[in-house]
C-alpha cells in the first residue's frame, strides 16, 4: 500500500502536469468540465492499473527464521565471570555455566525471493513509475515557459524570444525544481533496484573493522 500510495502520488502530479500543459496550449478553448469529467475518471482507474503492475510481489514473500544468544544481564558482573574460571570447578561445571550464561532469542523475517524475469519486471516497473511521471513533468514545464515565451514574444516585439524565455525561466523556475527535486529523492530506490545480488563483504574492511573494534574494547571496559 505505501508503494502503491507513492506511485499514485507521482502520477496524479504527472497528471496535473499534463492538464496544465493543455490548458496552456488550448487558452481560452480548454474545457473544464470536461478536464474534471477525465480527472474523475483517472482517480477511480489510476489506483487499479498501478495495483495491477505489483500484484505479483505478496506472493513472492517468505518467512525466514534464526536465533541469536544474548548474555543475560545477571551475568554481567566481573565476579560471576571470575566464578566461572574459578579452578575448583570440573570442566563439566564450567561448560555448564558458560552455556547458561546466555539466553536465546528466536527472530523472524519478511524475506522475498524474485526469480530472473520477476527482478527484471520489478526493474522496469519501477523506472516506468518513476520516470514516465517525471518526464512528463519535465515537459510540461519546458512547454508551459516556451509556449508562454512565444506568446508574449508575438505581443511585446522589443524584446527578443531569448529574453522573453529567459524571463519565463525565472517567474517559473519552480515548475522545473520540482521534478528535478523528485528525480534526485528516487534515485537510491533506481540504484538499488539495479543492484539485484548480495555482494560478499571485502575482506579488508571486514579486517580493519575487527581492528578497530579490538582497540575500543579497552577504552570501553575502563
Amino acid at each position: 500500500m505505501l508503494r502503491v500510495c507513492l506511485y499514485l502520488d507521482g502520477w496524479l502530479n504527472a497528471c496535473v502536469a499534463i492538464e496544465r500543459t493543455i490548458s496552456v496550449s488550448k487558452g481560452v478553448n480548454f474545457d473544464q468540465k470536461k478536464s474534471r469529467r477525465v480527472a474523475r475518471w483517472i482517480i477511480r482507474i489510476l489506483p487499479i492499473v498501478i495495483i495491477g503492475s505489483i500484484i505479483h510481489e505478496p506472493f513472492h514473500h517468505e518467512l525466514f527464521g534464526y536465533t541469536s544468544q544474548r548474555l543475560k544481564p545477571e551475568y554481567n558482573n566481573l565476579i560471576m565471570n571470575m566464578s566461572i574460571e574459578d579452578d575448583d570447578l570440573s570442566t563439566h561445571e564450567k561448560e555448564t555455566l558458560e552455556a547458561s550464561k546466555y539466553e536465546t532469542f528466536q527472530h523472524y523475517l519478511c524475506i522475498i525471493r524474485y526469480s530472473r524475469s520477476f527482478q527484471n519486471y520489478n526493474t522496469f516497473i519501477l523506472f516506468f513509475h518513476l520516470i514516465v511521471p517525471f518526464i512528463a513533468n519535465l515537459y510540461s514545464a519546458l512547454y508551459i515557459i516556451i509556449a508562454t515565451a512565444r506568446r508574449r514574444s508575438a505581443i511585446q516585439t522589443r524584446q527578443t524570444l531569448k529574453a522573453h524565455v529567459i524571463r519565463q525561466l525565472d517567474e517559473h523556475k519552480q515548475l522545473l525544481i520540482s521534478p528535478l527535486i523528485l528525480l534526485a529523492l528516487t534515485l537510491p530506490r533506481l540504484i538499488f533496484a539495479l543492484i539485484s545480488n548480495c555482494v560478499d563483504p571485502s575482506e579488508l574492511y571486514k579486517k580493519t573493522f575487527k581492528e578497530s573494534i579490538t582497540k575500543w574494547r579497552p577504552r570501553i571496559r575502563h
